[in-house]
């Protein structure tokens, strides 16, 4: 059955979570699948290339691609066979007089040249805003990502017997930890806004109002410590802590759900760091 244009193929998807994913020094792992930041990339005939993704530069294909090619930004020809989808986003696809696609073609604004009939899927138009947004949003999930894992790792080298003390403390006062979290994720930032509605309190205000995504940033890495510690309990502490963080970076990937997860693990997380805090003081 034949998609809209304005849909987004899964091939286009599946290669844009892949190019944003997977640095261009993957490829290295794996020599059938290929992975170029900049091109240009050649096909000789008789290679044979894995899934081939290429974000700027022009794609000759002579030889094989056993998978799908997507292209962000190049022009591509084909004068061998490509056994998946092609996916060209902004220049135009040319097809040599042995050039086969087995899968779907794709294409942005320009259309396909040369004998688009040996294509034995669809010819379709994609809409290349659709591609775009999926690109931003990887891209922030991306940049939180690396974010939540230097500051997990720097707190964990920093601080390494606290962050025993909060997994201790968040094991053993689970219902606690989650009431104390709430609370404080309401009280600071409504704080912060009242105190900066009287003119003494505004210093306070805005110092309340400016601690307050780093303090849930560091939360939400504490929650993807104690998860990890959970998992892996006598494992090192930096790989229990990889192993929560992937688990919830993965999480927060799901539709509306990755929201409430986040929410849930950050009250969580600061609630059993104020406790630690306060079991550390009274001891």
């Amino acid at each position: 059955m034949a998609r809209g244009a304005d849909q987004l193929p899964a091939s286009a998807a599946r290669c844009a979570v892949v190019a944003l994913l997977v640095p261009a020094s993957a490829a290295a792992a794996d020599p059938k699948e290929r992975f170029v930041i900049t091109g240009p990339v050649v096909i000789e005939r008789g290679d044979t290339s894995g899934d081939l993704v290429v974000l700027d530069g022009d794609v000759l294909v002579r030889g094989t691609v056993d998978g799908d090619l997507f292209v962000a930004n190049g022009e591509v020809t084909l004068r061998g066979t490509v056994t998946g989808d092609v996916v060209s986003l902004s220049d135009r696809t040319t097809f040599g007089t042995r050039g086969t696609v087995q899968g779907d073609l794709y294409y942005g604004d320009k259309k396909p040249v040369g004998n688009a009939g040996k294509v034995d899927g669809d010819v379709e138009k994609v809409d290349i805003s659709a591609v775009g947004g999926i690109g931003l949003i990887l891209a922030f999930w991306l940049a939180v990502t690396i974010s939540a894992l230097v500051l997990g790792l720097l707190l964990l080298a920093l601080f390494p017997r606290a962050a025993d003390a909060v997994a201790r403390t968040g094991r053993e006062r689970l219902g606690m930890s989650f009431l104390v979290g709430l609370l404080v994720f309401i009280l600071l930032p409504l704080l912060g806004f009242v105190a900066l509605v009287t003119v003494v309190g505004v210093p306070l205000g805005v110092g309340l109002l400016l601690a307050v995504l780093p303090l849930y940033a560091i939360a939400y890495v504490s929650s993807a410590w104690m998860l990890g510690r959970r998992i892996l309990k006598d494992k090192p502490r930096i790989l229990a802590f990889l192993v929560g963080l992937v688990i919830l970076r993965l999480l927060a990937l799901i539709p509306i759900a990755g929201g409430i997860i986040w929410f849930l693990v950050t009250i969580y997380g600061l609630g059993a760091l104020i406790l630690a805090a306060l079991r550390a003081r009274s001891a």
